[in-house]
């Protein structure tokens, strides 16, 4: 299986284990479902099959809100260092790599809630996260706001399509944090990460 197969799969697992608590997709999400949808064709009576929805793990350069219920002085906005890290009132230096946003309020509150507060409640809100960005031949290349449930088609819509030069079967993605580039199938299921690099490369003629 390769690394490409693999970034699929997970994407489907987590959007299946997710499926009965997971809140609605940014509107982001839901243009680029539109996009690979083709606009809306006659009913088969089968509700249409739903796109893998991406876990977002928090990392450097990630904007979050934290909300502390009852006590506004702890929250705030913050962005997240390059070590992953956040500094909050009263609990200092809080790790939140890798974290969801559900997993960082849980950790935010056990830290409250030893020797600080009792019972705290927390929420957290990504208010911005890492971009993607795209590179070749496609029409505008550069960088972009990354959405849950981004594809590779979604990504290429999002950079206006490809070029008459482009190869539209694959693409080469490189993960944030990897140094080397996958070959990926472009699918209607085959995800953008946060942080991605994608590349189309020029077709031979």
């Amino acid at each position: 299986m390769s690394v490409c197969d693999a970034f699929r799969t997970i994407s489907v697992s987590l959007a299946m284990a997710a499926a009965s608590s997971s809140p609605a997709q940014p509107a982001g999400a839901q243009s680029s479902s539109a996009q690979l949808s083709g606009g809306s064709g006659p009913s088969t009576g089968s509700p249409a099959p739903e796109l893998p929805v991406y876990s977002y793990a928090l990392s450097g350069g990630d904007r979050v809100r934290v909300v502390v219920f009852g006590d506004p002085a702890l929250g705030g906005e913050f962005t997240i260092g390059g070590s992953g890290l956040i500094a909050l009132p009263l609990i200092g230096d809080v790790d939140v790599r890798g974290l969801t946003s559900t997993q960082l309020q849980a950790r935010i509150a056990a830290r409250l809630a030893d020797g600080y507060l009792k019972d705290p409640r927390v929420a957290v809100e990504v208010l911005s996260t890492r971009p993607f960005y795209i590179l070749g031949e496609v029409n505008k290349p550069g960088e972009y706001g990354f959405a849950n449930g981004l594809t590779i088609l979604g990504a290429v819509a999002e950079a206006g399509g490809f070029t008459y030069r482009a190869r539209t079967r694959q693409v080469l993605i490189k993960h944030a944090g990897e140094g080397a580039e996958t070959v990926c199938d472009v699918t209607a299921t085959t995800m953008v990460a946060p942080g991605d690099t994608i590349r189309v490369k020029e077709r031979w003629f």
